[in-house]
């Protein structure tokens, strides 16, 4: 400790200013853009100051100086009195940075000086700009006045950036100590270290909340192994690169982390307005001159990005005074010699008219559609309601706005189809079996049944499962062309089998036979079981519901387990029985709408072909049988769904619009009506397009359905084995959007994409 003891003998030591700055009146210190400054005051002249923070009490702040005598960066008090000294309190030997106050009386920085009294060396930048990530840096607690130094960390790694809660002073720091920089937490005195961040990448200067619920900070995320493999590269040689950093906020915990910015620039300093909805951070986007910072601020849904300073040079460290009605920062504005960064304070003013003119960026336009369709004036969007019709009007007002041409009937945007409400069993509807029928309450026609009639020999298929993740295939070995084909109805008691609900669901049972050739499915509750082994008790066959996600293809029947049971076993495979099935279901409808528009390939040589995107807009209305609280009558607004795939299709269209000349195919975009009650406008759509759609030229269709819930920055992307050029597409875009996206699967399931999957 004697290192720490005859380096606090420089502690509470006053410097003063270094000569050379420029005073200056305060109104000429605010760009005139700067509408949110006011009476900027200028605190420290000459030198490179940065980082200051406030005082719990708001009348003196703490940063850190490169300045003389020192040969690099200590750390300063200063108070808010006209004429203020800087006062030093850190020990005067080593680099400082990242100096805090830990309540009323005590401060935090990290320091090297206990590894050596001199300045490190600094950073080798022949592989470009670069930050050093110097392992002799440990986190310090001391007083005030820089005595009573105490090492909270002791790891000869990299410890920094640390940052205070002000409801239980715990410290919130940057560490390598794990292999590569993330973020932790730990008590007030050093103790119950937690990580909180897992992804590969830079992960610091986070700060929290004014309440302590939410963190928030800079990462760097990779979009190839070549980055990645160049940033653990660096990262071993104590380097990081801050070419392109982004925001991201999370729950104190580090749960639920999601990324605001994607702005593929350098933004950094990232801290919470009072609300704790809104970010105020520094960084170059949208400026040639890649050193040329200004501080922006977003709010934690990334909606509303704004411009806060327009100075010169650069601008940077923001931090609002604890009763928010103060703003420290640093700047290059004002300076008495080149290269020199001050520390200035301003009084901050909210929202005027005048902060109100900046353009809508895409995020704010996605949060006002989805704002929209989900009010409740909208009465959640039920089919047949009032709220579900004024949408239809307003999304086609979007799409004529944007410049889309009509894909509707008759050169409107409306493509009408009549949405099944109620389904009854027809007077055709039989069943024979050798010849004889089968009784009325012996077996029920299923609602997704294609209505037709088919006479074949029956082959039983098991239970019409095939799995080759779990080892399973009711197929192997059967020619089911041109047969109907007999089922077990549910999944064997196989875990993996019983895990995968979707494997014993009867549409995709029929789905799989019709794939395999068959023209035909009968389902019958009818167990495998061991010799001697009571049978259960038989399951109740389905009524006939409205579920209409597109016909199943073919026609599909259960039996009951009495009427059924001799399509199963040794004589049935010997000796195939024949059976005729023939379905007539009558369906009761109500008139309902898709919304359908066409962007046309504006590139000179347009290839055939046209790129189907697709939304469903209705949603359920005041609840029912199909929301998650069914005995609620409350509004369902659906804001995730489907508000929020909507509101991307129109997004889309206009991303669309904007890049018209560079697009080689026709793109229809399809706004769905009636998907909650049974894919009921897609399934229509595949039946009967508009006049003007030729779905035989359909290279791909592409759904949207719930993409606003976005966790942890990861997208699940499904139904990407339906085509042998998906998965690097896919992969290719995540990887430019900085998202990390799951995919696979086919396009089996119970959304839009499912008619056009199964046609």
């Amino acid at each position: 400790m004697k290192s720490l003891a005859a380096g606090a003998l420089l502690a509470g030591t006053v410097l003063a200013a270094v000569p050379g700055g420029v005073r200056a009146e305060a109104d000429s210190l605010r760009h005139p853009q700067e509408v949110h400054l006011e009476q900027i005051r200028q605190l420290t002249f000459g030198g490179e100051n940065a980082e200051a923070y406030w005082s719990p009490d708001g009348e003196e702040l703490i940063f850190q100086s490169q300045r003389p005598p020192f040969g690099c960066d200590q750390i300063f008090r200063l108070g808010l009195e006209e004429g203020a000294e800087p006062l030093l309190v850190s020990t005067g030997k080593g680099r400082t940075t990242c100096a805090y106050f830990h309540g009323d009386e005590h401060i935090l920085y990290s320091s090297t000086h206990a590894a050596s009294p001199e300045c490190p060396p600094p950073p080798d930048r022949s592989r470009g700009y670069v930050w050093p990530l110097y392992d002799s840096y440990e986190i310090y607690r001391a007083r005030k006045d820089g005595s009573e130094l105490t090492a909270l960390t002791d790891n000869q790694v990299y410890d920094a950036e640390a940052t205070v809660c002000p409801v239980d002073g715990s410290i919130l720091f940057t560490s390598t100590r794990d292999g590569d920089l993330e973020l932790y937490r730990m008590k007030a005195d050093g103790s119950e270290v937690q990580r909180l961040t897992e992804a590969p990448g830079y992960d610091g200067g986070a700060f929290f909340s004014a309440d302590c619920s939410k963190i928030v900070w800079r990462a760097s995320r990779f979009a190839s192994e070549e980055e990645l493999q160049d940033y653990q590269e660096l990262l071993a040689r104590g380097l990081v690169r801050p070419g392109r950093l982004e925001l991201w906020v999370a729950e104190a915990d580090g749960s639920e982390p999601r990324q605001i910015t994607y702005l593929g620039a350098a933004s950094f300093a990232p801290y919470f307005y009072p609300s704790g909805e809104r970010v105020m951070f520094s960084t170059n986007h949208g400026n040639e001159n890649p050193r040329e910072f200004d501080l922006w601020a977003v709010d934690v849904d990334g909606t509303d990005l704004e411009r806060i300073t327009f100075s010169p040079g650069f601008d940077g460290f923001p931090m609002f005074s604890p009763d928010g009605s103060r703003l420290a920062f640093a700047s290059n504005r004002n300076q008495g010699a080149p290269g020199e960064t001050n520390v200035f304070v301003t009084r901050w003013v909210e929202r005027s008219e005048e902060t109100e003119a900046a353009e809508a960026s895409p995020a704010d336009r996605f949060h006002s559609d989805v704002a929209w369709l989900a009010d409740d004036a909208r009465g959640g969007r039920g089919l047949g309601s009032e709220g579900l019709e004024a949408s239809a009007r307003w999304l086609a007002q979007g799409f004529e706005e944007l410049g889309l041409e009509p894909a509707g009937d008759e050169g409107t945007f409306f493509h009408r189809f009549d949405a099944a409400v109620a389904l009854e069993r027809g007077e055709g509807t039989e069943l024979t079996l050798e010849g004889r029928r089968v009784g009325r309450r012996a077996f029920v026609p299923a609602a997704f049944s294609a209505r037709t009639e088919v006479e074949a020999p029956v082959v039983a298929a098991g239970y019409g499962i095939v799995s080759p993740e779990a080892g399973h295939d009711d197929y192997a070995g059967l020619d089911v062309e041109g047969k109907i084909v007999a089922v077990r109805r549910f999944a064997p008691p196989v875990e993996a089998l019983e895990q995968e609900r979707r494997l014993s669901d009867v549409r995709f049972k029929a789905f799989t036979a019709r794939e395999r050739g068959a023209v035909g499915l009968l389902v019958v509750d009818l167990p495998e079981t061991e010799a001697g082994e009571e049978l259960p008790e038989e399951a109740p066959m389905p009524g006939l519901r409205v579920d209409a996600k597109g016909d199943a293809g073919i026609p599909v029947a259960y039996l009951s387990r009495r009427a059924g049971e001799r399509l199963f076993g040794p004589a049935a495979a010997s000796e195939p029985l024949t059976a005729r099935l023939k379905v007539a279901l009558e369906i009761l409808t109500e008139p309902a709408e898709n919304v359908a528009a066409r962007v046309p390939a504006g590139a000179p040589e347009p290839l055939p072909g046209k790129v189907l995107v697709g939304a469903h807009y209705d949603h359920l209305g005041h609840g029912g049988s199909g929301s998650l609280a069914p005995d609620s009558e409350a509004i369902h607004n659906g804001a995730d769904d489907n508000a929020s795939g909507t509101a991307g299709l129109l997004e889309v269209a206009r991303h669309l619009m904007a890049h018209r000349g560079e697009l080689t195919r026709d793109v229809v975009l399809v706004a769905f009506s009636g998907e909650e009650s049974g894919l009921l406008g897609s399934s229509a759509f595949v039946r009967r397009p508009p006049a003007g759609v030729d779905l035989s030229g359909v290279k791909a269709m592409i759904n949207m359905d719930m993409i606003g819930r976005l966790r942890d920055n990861r997208l699940a992307v499904l139904g990407t084995a339906t085509a042998d050029e998906w998965p690097a597409l896919v992969a290719d875009a995540c990887r430019d959007a900085a998202l990390a996206c799951t995919q696979g699967g086919d396009g089996y399931g119970p959304s839009d994409q499912m008619p056009f999957y199964t046609a």
